[in-house]
């Protein structure tokens, strides 16, 4: 019985590293992409292979289209099918927007919308032609439904991808390939020292998501067991959007305590 194959974009580090490793143990053989740290997707190699899958080592910048269909023709040369493409790879840059440069804007979309569009695109062309479907996870964010600071790039290029997932997913669904939005909130992969920590205790689970969390969901996407599931998102932020209202986000994000009022009918 073949093993099953899976590309992931951005796994020299973080999430994706994360990601490599877990599908690796759970019986994938990886296509590790990178675009600049090969110390890195070095690292996730030796992790993969140490879960007894192969690796292969896939230089690219996915926000080329040149470059990623090059990164495909790759890995076509060692395998003969593809189950599993994971659209991880992004860039998190914060402007402000009346600062903004159309450098900046055009890096941010590239690497996190336009690579996600092609990247699903290339892997659909390559589970339509072995007729056996396959499943297309692109990782986007919590940003889409929040509103953070200085996202003014960063969160409508995810929001794209979000809705581009389910025109996919409609789409693809007569080929047998389920498209899939994960949806990570802080996930922590900074430095002790970074002050985003600050904010670890205003979420309502106190504290951040491993990078294991999101790939052990992102396995659980991918796997029979949802079967069913297409052209949905899976946010995963601990609750980070929940206390939304100034009353909630007061006190480090504990809630006021309930006051009720006895009205005249409930004497």
């Amino acid at each position: 019985m073949k093993r099953k194959t899976a590309i992931v974009t951005g796994a020299s580090h973080g999430i994706g590293q994360a990601i490599a490793v877990a599908l690796a143990k759970n019986g994938y053989d990886i296509g590790i992409n990178y675009c600049n740290n090969l110390r890195g997707a070095e690292e996730t190699r030796r992790l993969v292979e140490g879960a007894g899958a192969s690796a292969l080592l896939l230089q690219a910048d996915v926000g080329s289209y040149e470059s990623l269909s090059a990164m495909f023709k790759q890995f076509d040369a060692i395998f003969d099918h593809l189950d599993l493409m994971v659209n991880n790879a992004g860039v998190s840059e914060f402007h402000p927007l009346l600062e903004v440069t159309e450098a900046q804007w055009d890096r941010v979309t590239r690497i996190d919308w336009k690579a996600a569009f092609f990247g699903t695109q290339f892997a659909a062309q390559r589970m339509t032609a072995t007729g056996k479907g396959g499943v297309i996870v692109n990782i986007t964010s919590n940003h889409i439904d929040g509103c953070f600071p200085n996202a003014n790039i960063y969160a409508p290029s995810k929001a794209a991808v979000d809705t581009f997932c389910r025109n996919a997913a409609m789409e693809l669904a007569p080929h047998k390939i389920r498209v899939v939005s994960l949806a990570p909130g802080y996930t922590n992969v900074w430095s002790d020292d970074n002050p985003i920590q600050l904010v670890r205790d205003r979420i309502p689970l106190q504290r951040f998501a491993t990078p294991e969390e999101i790939a052990n969901i992102l396995v659980f996407l991918a796997s029979d067991a949802c079967a069913y599931l297409t052209g949905t998102r899976v946010t995963v932020d601990g609750g980070a959007l929940l206390p939304v209202v100034p009353e909630n986000d007061m006190n480090g994000g504990s809630l006021l305590p309930l006051q009720i009022h006895e009205t005249e009918e409930h004497k």
